[in-house]
């Protein structure tokens, strides 16, 4: 299993304070046998999520042409036309994606095309499937353009999410399927089609990153 690089640093840290931790109470707490094979045994089973959720999984794109693939893995829990006012600032078709801890947290570049538009937006940190949290939480959007159409992929970060790593930069060229970024510890991704593009997917469908098609364009 690959580890990204994001989750490096969190590793150590959590090694470092386990191994610490389990030392001290194995020191202070002599023959309290069960208290400290109790607390080892969380620390490696917390230790084992941790790198399950930093986990980097090969993924098999195929790109063709028009398709919009999905920027991460979750289920979909928003599809509706709606007002989006930060770039476009008209109607466009919003699907919403959200990543519980047990999801790959790798984001992924939906199309192929040049980066146009990305901003970082501090922000507030409701629940990932609150309503607000689209325009209220901590984001990032990226807009990236093919030769006909645009799209607009917005990071968001969660209640416990804190941290959003984004790559893709304007002026950039950008391949689907490739990294746009990574949001640390459950978190939600929205994607804005154009009015008359298609949509693939259904509400509460899984969908895998640089794998699932969630769209097609009309032109």
């Amino acid at each position: 299993m690959r580890i990204h690089k994001e989750g490096i640093g969190t590793i150590l840290f959590i090694f470092i304070l386990a191994f610490v931790i389990n030392f001290f109470v194995d020191r202070s707490l002599i023959g309290y046998m069960i208290v400290k094979v109790s607390l080892l045994i969380i620390s490696l089973a917390f230790f084992i999520f941790i790198l399950s959720f930093f986990r980097k999984p090969g993924r098999q794109t195929v790109i063709n042409a028009g398709e919009v693939l999905s920027p991460c893995d979750g289920n979909v829990v928003v599809i509706e036309e709606t007002e989006e006012s930060e770039y476009f600032k008209g109607r466009r078709i919003q699907v919403s994606i959200f990543m519980s801890p047990l999801n790959v947290h790798v984001n992924y570049n939906p199309i192929t095309g040049e980066v146009k538009y990305s901003k970082y937006h501090p922000g507030k940190h409701w629940v990932a499937w609150h309503p607000k949290s689209s325009t209220d939480n901590e984001r990032s959007s990226v807009v990236i353009a093919d030769e006909k159409n645009e799209i607009l992929v917005r990071q968001i970060a969660g209640a416990v999410a804190r941290r959003i790593m984004t790559y893709s930069k304007p002026g950039q060229r950008v391949e689907a399927g490739k990294e746009l970024g990574f949001i640390k510890f459950g978190s939600r991704v929205d994607v804005f089609f154009p009015p008359d593009a298609e949509i693939l997917v259904k509400l509460n469908e899984k969908v895998k990153g640089g794998e699932s098609v969630v769209g097609r364009f009309r032109t």
